[in-house]
């Protein structure tokens, strides 16, 4: 199996579609449909998926994986994450983030004083949001956007941002 830290997670089972082993698969990728070029996928647990899109459902696919046969075997895959091997992935474009390229990064605000760290990145439809964790406070959520985060730093492992006023109070 690939290194872990070199895998891409691109894809996650919702669960079992229909009674002929099918999945609901939904897609992280930019081109939803894109994910069916990216097989043979992996798993955190090493095995290794061929993978055929059947159909377009709402926001997912219905989609065939190798070796599953029966909506028990689909079901049973409920909540799998999906990876590739980052050198499988495109180059992302200016201005572009794989998701997992934020995860970790440190948080400084626009004076250089830390915040925190990037816990996750959120989808909700209308944008990412960042969620940064905080040393003995809660959970911070910024809008990943030019105006929020002015720089992004990959190499140099940290992320500028310029929160809203009054989103850094409270949360003790």
């Amino acid at each position: 199996m690939a290194d872990p830290a070199s895998l891409v997670c691109v894809g996650a089972v919702a669960g079992g579609f229909g009674v002929q082993g099918e999945v609901r698969l939904k897609s992280f990728c930019a081109d939803p449909a894109a994910i069916a070029g990216y097989a043979p996928l992996v798993t955190e647990d090493g095995r290794s998926f061929g993978l055929r899109i059947t159909r377009p459902l709402s926001g997912a696919f219905a989609a065939r994986l190798t070796g599953i046969e029966t909506r028990e075997q689909a079901e049973a895959m409920k909540g799998t994450r999906l990876y590739v091997p980052r050198d499988r992935l495109p180059n992302p474009g200016e201005d572009e983030f794989y998701h997992a390229d934020l995860i970790g990064l440190a948080v400084l605000d626009t004076g250089g004083a830390s915040i925190g760290k990037v816990k996750a990145v959120l989808d909700h439809g209308a944008g990412d949001i960042l969620e940064i964790t905080r040393a003995g406070r809660a959970d911070l959520l910024l809008p990943f956007t030019r105006a929020v985060v002015p720089t992004v730093d990959l190499p140099g492992r940290r992320i500028v941002v310029d929160p809203p006023d009054g989103s850094l109070e409270g949360g003790e």
